[in-house]
């Protein structure tokens, strides 16, 4: 009887499981210390990534506040990204201004003082008290001009990292069955790949026996692309964001923001939902080109989980990202692959022991 690890062919330090953001983020990284990973992807299953406008703002949410973790997050972003457009060839990385129009005199005199502070001033790059790009949108009171803002053509980043992968034979387009995954002390064996450690970075479609138990939250979110007659200013963002395209004069609407909705599809309250919150922000004509759906994988406290299996310490997990991939990806999977070498800390805020009932119920 032949033994399986006679099978073997290729041998790597880390398995990972998806190429989305995070595993592409993980992939870079982990590679860009001088280790072999061997990555199993079907790229149509990257619903979230795929859809993905790429949008990163420092400022965020409807409360308008710094979004967690931004003075780390965001400068480690800048650097991720540049270097791997420099390694790669192409540009996919794009930093820019972002505008948001205040609807009242109320909204214009809350942000002119709130400027000030201290954990905001640092992106404010100007508060406008009359219209600055009446012409475009709708800001009859002003706006707030956001700097460190921007988009990553998050499509051409993933088949950058796929083209790279492929031409050292660490890709494979092909599904993944858990079940069929061998796990022994130090190693683990896949077919005929031989690694120490397994990762799995699926997002939403990451069930299996190992963590299966993980809160990922289904985050459902559907866009409209457009075309524009003309090319706005800036990113304008109010309720929805207005994102450029590889396309000429397409760009990207959205998104909505469905929880704990993991149907597939697009829906006819969502289109409705994002034309009507489009025509109150711009006067530019435009012209829908069609509409599409992802379902981003959260967690009910809005933070990654990451961290080792409490059973099999070979079988690890990054995931739940949800709509701030771009910017969380880089610094969290750097996060990671730093510990999988010793030489840092999983944070107490990402880390999946975080889950203690749960964990201690993973088998």
């Amino acid at each position: 009887m032949v033994d399986i690890w006679d099978t073997i062919k290729q041998h790597c330090d880390h398995i990972i499981i998806g190429q989305g953001l995070a595993g592409a983020c993980l992939a870079w990284q982990l590679t860009a210390r001088g280790k072999t990973v061997a990555v199993w992807d079907l790229p149509e299953k990257n619903r979230a990534s795929a859809v993905a406008a790429g949008l990163f703002n420092p400022i965020a949410g409807k409360r308008l506040t710094k979004s967690w973790q931004a003075d780390l997050v965001f400068p480690y972003m800048f650097q991720f990204y540049r270097a791997a457009e420099k390694k790669l060839g192409r540009a996919f990385f794009h930093l820019g201004s972002l505008y948001r129009p205040f609807i009242s005199v109320a909204e214009q005199n809350d942000w002119m003082a709130r400027s000030e502070a201290r954990e905001l001033k640092a992106f404010v790059d100007e508060i406008f008290t009359r219209s600055k790009f009446g012409r475009q949108v709708h800001d009859d009171f002003g706006g707030i001009s956001i700097r460190d803002a921007g988009y990553l053509n998050v499509g051409s980043f993933l088949q950058g990292v796929r083209a790279f992968l492929i031409s050292s034979g660490a890709y494979r387009e092909a599904y993944f069955d858990a079940a069929d995954l061998r796990v022994e002390a130090g190693r683990v064996l896949y077919q005929d790949v031989e690694a120490k450690s397994v990762i799995f970075c699926q997002g939403i479609s990451g069930h299996n026996h190992f963590f299966n138990g993980v809160p990922i939250v289904p985050l459902k979110g559907e866009i409209l692309d457009i075309a524009l007659e003309e090319t706005p200013a800036v990113i304008f963002n109010r309720g929805i964001y207005i994102v450029p395209q590889q396309m000429g004069n397409g760009y990207r609407v959205g998104a909505t923001y469905q929880p704990n909705d993991a149907t597939e599809g697009v829906t006819p309250g969502a289109r409705h939902e994002l034309e009507e919150k489009l025509a109150g922000l711009i006067r530019m004509p435009y012209r829908t080109l069609r509409q599409d759906w992802g379902i981003r994988p959260s967690t009910h406290d809005r933070r990654p989980v990451m961290g080792r299996h409490p059973r099999y310490p070979e079988v690890l997990i990054f995931n739940g990202l949800g709509t701030k991939g771009v910017s969380l990806a880089p610094y969290f999977s750097g996060m990671l692959a730093d510990w999988l070498e010793g030489k840092a800390e999983i944070g107490r805020e990402v880390n999946i022991e975080r889950f203690k009932a749960l964990y201690s119920s993973l088998v």
